[in-house]
């Protein structure tokens, strides 16, 4: 699971349904295990070789914000906005950010004035499954030349990918009429000749499902530290198997190609 966002002709559904989870989503996605899983397996290989101080950065389908402090505690000279689609997750990322957030809908439009010089979307691409083209495209139009996407999503290639379907339909936490897994060299072409691909890695094991998602797995927070340890150790052995099939996501960065 990620942070919800948008789709086309699910943006209400999506707003709704964040609205309805989104106090159980923060206890489960942003307690400390679940934060050490992203900081090791999904910041750290976003954010190597960047420094983003002095930057613009949009975080799209941000939520209440969490990405963007885990950001600013690496980068405390950027400078944020928020983009959710959510009225209440955006007051709620001002107040934890104490930066502004822009309601918006991906799949149509988003607009703050001066162009980013980076995007950073952890796990809202693939809630634009109903028109990801145009999500793309909104995107695109959001940053400079050169300025670079960084994103976090579903592997569609994983082994277990029919299982993952499946679960879509059945559980409350998922809106499944509008998010879907993600084919990334698919990603690349849909968005071609705005984007270049610059680093893709796949990845998502053992703590990936029962530490970093344990709200879809019912894990209790209260135990989820006593579980980090050797979970998190199995994942860096999981992590280290070859190909794309055995994971559940993965992380990429894209550099915005010039319009001339």
């Amino acid at each position: 699971m990620s942070e919800p966002a948008q789709g086309a002709s699910g943006s209400a559904a999506q707003s709704a349904h964040y609205d309805a989870i989104l106090d159980a989503y923060e206890r489960h996605y942003f307690d400390g295990p679940s934060m050490a899983y992203r900081d090791e397996f999904i910041y750290r290989p976003l954010f190597a070789g960047l420094d983003m101080n002095g930057w613009r950065v949009a975080d799209l389908a941000a939520g209440s914000g969490y990405n963007s402090l885990a950001l600013l505690e690496r980068f405390p000279d950027a400078e944020v906005t928020g983009f959710d689609i959510s009225e209440s997750a955006c007051k709620r990322y001002e107040v934890v950010v104490g930066r502004p957030a822009v309601q918006a809908d991906l799949t149509r439009s988003a607009d703050a004035g001066e162009a980013f010089d980076a995007a950073l979307i952890i796990g809202g691409l693939h809630h634009c499954a109903t028109d990801l083209p145009a999500t793309l495209a909104t995107i695109a139009g959001l940053l400079k030349p050169g300025g670079r996407l960084l994103m976090f999503e579903p592997n569609r290639h994983y082994v277990l990918e029919g299982a993952r379907k499946l679960w879509y339909r059945l559980d409350r936490y998922f809106e499944a009429s509008s998010e879907a897994a993600l084919d990334h060299d698919d990603l690349v072409r849909m968005a071609s000749p705005k984007f270049a691909p610059e680093m893709v890695r796949y990845f998502g094991g053992p703590a990936f499902f029962l530490v970093y998602n344990s709200l879809v797995f019912r894990i209790p927070p209260a135990v989820k530290p006593a579980l980090a340890g050797p979970l998190m150790a199995a994942e860096r052995a999981y992590n280290a198997l070859p190909g794309r099939w055995p994971f559940s996501s993965f992380v990429a960065r894209w550099i915005r190609a010039g319009d001339g």
